[in-house]
């Protein structure tokens, strides 16, 4: 089961020039498709003088959710090529956007496929690309007097503790890489008066 997956660790530029074009990229880390679309608001404001925004995007970790958009320019030679080099690196969870100002002189469709597939690599070349581990939740209610064997799980296992609480039972929930939660599961079952939820 591949439960981990690329992306970048923080926001990275590019810029490519072609026959006085300027071609400006953005390679953007995002989760969902409102910050996506609060990035595209917040760079058309900014490159407001710009002839084109184009972008592609690519989310969540089985990278099934994805678009790209020629913003204008002739079709399939903005949006396809920057999801190219999306894709060419196997990344999620991004958000790359191009823009272009035109400098004077057409650059015909092959041109222009090739200038944004350039800038694109650009931004992605001055990224840091990391790998993220796709991880689930467990949320356990226990009583106190098995604490101490229940930390015990917790410390060998090694899940993040993301929330503790303590009633009149002891509540916990847990998170951990997807294919490490059967064993951990396996083993919490075991303690005596605990539940999973």
């Amino acid at each position: 089961m591949d439960d981990s997956y690329k992306t970048i660790a923080a926001r990275s530029e590019g810029l490519y020039t072609e026959k006085r074009s300027k071609f400006i990229a953005m390679a953007i880390p995002v989760r969902t498709l409102d910050e996506v679309k609060e990035h595209l608001t917040a760079i058309n404001k900014q490159y407001y003088d710009a002839r084109h925004a184009c972008y592609a995007y690519v989310l969540g970790p089985e990278r099934k959710d994805f678009r790209a958009n020629d913003n204008g320019e002739p079709s399939g030679t903005a949006g396809r090529p920057i999801l190219g080099q999306i894709n060419s690196l196997e990344l999620t969870d991004i958000l790359l956007v191009v823009v272009r100002y035109f400098g004077g002189i057409k650059l015909g469709t092959s041109g222009l496929y090739a200038a944004y597939k350039e800038a694109a690599a650009e931004a992605l070349r001055a990224a840091a690309i990391i790998e993220k581990t796709v991880d689930e939740d467990i949320a356990i209610r226990f009583e106190y007097p098995f604490m101490n064997e229940v930390m015990r799980i917790v410390k060998e296992e090694g899940p993040e503790l993301v929330s503790q609480g303590f009633d009149n039972d002891c509540l916990m929930t847990l998170r951990i890489r997807r294919s490490l939660m059967p064993r951990l599961k396996a083993r919490l079952e075991k303690v005596e008066s605990l539940s999973i939820s």
